[in-house]
């Protein structure tokens, strides 16, 4: 198989920015992710390999740094923007040719960031999807997909099934077998990351839970999509590691809860992961203050 993707780097770096989602630079983790958005639409999983390939292929051609393209570091904000798009919209003519574009947008929109040496994370999806959604909203008659209409039925989900959903929802996957597969994806790559993440789904639920949000939305892991990717950034085998993941997913969960609470962000397609990328510059600026005590991130 390795010489597979030497011959065909092209799909390898799909397969790494796909990855790269959930901060693995690692293939089989970004195939075990398109397999579970396949899982639970067909849709989604065209517009995350189309989106990928489209952010791939713009950082190809705009000669960025190579090895930045082979990690994949110009794939998982496009990835997103696929996705999401795919989800929240039914993918008329107008949706797939956003759905190329928006890709293409989010390489650009990343390569500013890693160039000022800021660490954007998914912000680059962030504001292409809210930028789409605005304007597809406010000027085209395009209805949502039946995914985003479909209310789920209530299910008395265990703890751990509320976790796992977690992992599911920061790919817009409801279903906890896609979840599932994701959780075993990072864990392929990153046993550390993956169960950082796991203890952020179910601490973002818990917080949540006390906070008075709906309980059906929080074993959706509505609530602690934004909590896994903060606590995978800051995971680790360090002593204080544990310390920087639960600072995160602490401040990560009051701007999901307070956002949400108050109805902001709605015009433009809801939080989305802002609640992660905010919550983890906030977490690394205090890191700043406490320097001895932190290690290179991607």
């Amino acid at each position: 198989m390795n010489n597979f993707f030497k011959q065909i780097p092209f799909v390898d770096n799909i397969l790494k920015g796909i990855g790269q989602i959930m901060l693995q630079e690692n293939r089989w983790t970004g195939l075990l992710f398109l397999i579970g958005i396949f899982m639970g639409s067909w849709q989604c999983g065209i517009a995350v390999l189309l989106s990928t390939a489209a952010g791939t292929f713009t950082a190809m051609k705009l000669k960025y740094d190579k090895a930045e393209v082979n990690a994949g570091l110009y794939g998982f904000s496009a990835a997103l923007v696929g996705v999401a798009l795919a989800f929240v919209f039914q993918t008329t003519l107008l949706i797939w040719i956003l759905i190329i574009v928006g890709g293409a947008l989010a390489s650009i929109i990343q390569h500013f960031f890693i160039r000022k040496k800021i660490p954007a994370f998914t912000f680059p999806f962030i504001i292409i999807t809210w930028i789409s959604v605005f304007i597809l909203h406010h000027f085209t008659l395009i209805p949502p997909s039946e995914m985003i209409s479909s209310h789920a039925d209530y299910v008395d989900y265990d703890d751990f099934l509320t976790s796992i959903n977690g992992f599911g929802e920061v790919i817009f996957q409801g279903g906890v077998l896609s979840g599932a597969i994701f959780f075993i994806a990072v864990f392929i790559s990153s046993p550390a990351a993956a169960l950082y993440g796991f203890a952020g789904s179910i601490l973002g639920a818990y917080l949540s839970h006390m906070n008075g949000e709906p309980m059906e939305q929080i074993h959706m892991g509505l609530f602690g999509f934004n909590a896994v990717l903060s606590a995978i950034v800051f995971s680790g085998f360090k002593k204080t590691d544990g310390l920087w993941v639960l600072i995160a997913v602490l401040i990560t969960v009051g701007i999901d809860d307070f956002l949400i609470d108050n109805n902001i962000l709605s015009e433009v397609g809801g939080v989305l992961t802002f609640p992660f990328v905010a919550g983890t510059w906030a977490t690394l600026f205090i890191q700043k203050l406490f320097p001895g005590t932190t290690k290179n991130k991607k």
